[in-house]
């Protein structure tokens, strides 16, 4: 059993990270660890802050505001759940990045109710496993759908987002993360000012060293990181 000892959990994920990046060439400073927060308290995610993390993910509306009052100016925030569009309204001035955008509608309430010249960070979620629990773009729509949003100048794509299926064994993972990568390149190589999409966002607890080794620039890690509401 994991201590909740954050610093000492972050040394351990640090260490694999550093071997992943040596073993497929890659500068560790091109990875960030967004603490996943959600089954934690707000202190939990301060004691993060004050390890070191300087990305912090929710994927819960009240729990994303809760951490907001409390973590803002001192970590990056990340809003990494599905979210109803009457809802954008709450967040869209609060979280530096958004990592589901998986329908027009919610561009759509983006702009909307962006404040002047505020742009949003996004991440694309792409369902690369084809898994219908999960949500997300399908790989054949993916490039339509950017194309689409260009319509929507409060909305910058700086990456795409998926969610691979839990194996037991973190290679089988390989082939969804390597599709994200791919679907990623061919996005840059259209050269949408609109669509950066220079990061991909993939890799969790059990799987992040498999996604670091295909190329994620954020892996967002919580239980082994945090603990749980348990622990």
């Amino acid at each position: 059993m994991l201590l909740v000892n954050v610093k000492e959990n972050l040394s351990r994920i640090e260490q694999e990270i550093q071997a992943a990046c040596n073993r497929s060439g890659r500068d560790r400073s091109d990875v960030h660890i967004i603490a996943v927060t959600k089954y934690v308290t707000t202190d939990r995610a301060l004691e993060a802050v004050d390890a070191g993390i300087r990305h912090i993910g929710e994927n819960r509306l009240q729990g994303a505001l809760e951490k907001w009052e409390t973590c803002r100016g001192q970590a990056f925030l990340h809003f990494i759940g599905s979210l109803q569009s009457k809802k954008v309204k709450d967040i869209v001035d609060k979280y530096d990045y958004f990592h589901s955008l998986d329908r027009l509608g919610l561009a759509r309430e983006f702009q909307k109710r962006s404040p002047d010249n505020h742009v949003v960070p996004c991440m694309v979620q792409v369902n690369v496993s084809g898994e219908d629990s999960k949500a997300g773009v399908a790989p054949q729509d993916l490039e339509g759908f950017i194309a689409d949003l260009k319509e929507y100048p409060a909305v910058q794509v700086v990456g795409l987002m998926t969610m691979a299926p839990f194996e037991e064994d973190p290679e089988q993972t390989r082939p969804v993360f390597r599709k994200l990568r791919e679907l990623r390149d061919d996005i840059q190589k259209q050269q949408h000012p609109h669509a950066p999409c220079h990061h991909l966002s993939m890799g969790m607890s059990n799987d992040f060293a498999v996604a670091v080794e295909e190329g994620a620039t954020f892996v967002r890690i919580g239980t082994d990181l945090v603990g749980s509401r348990h622990g």
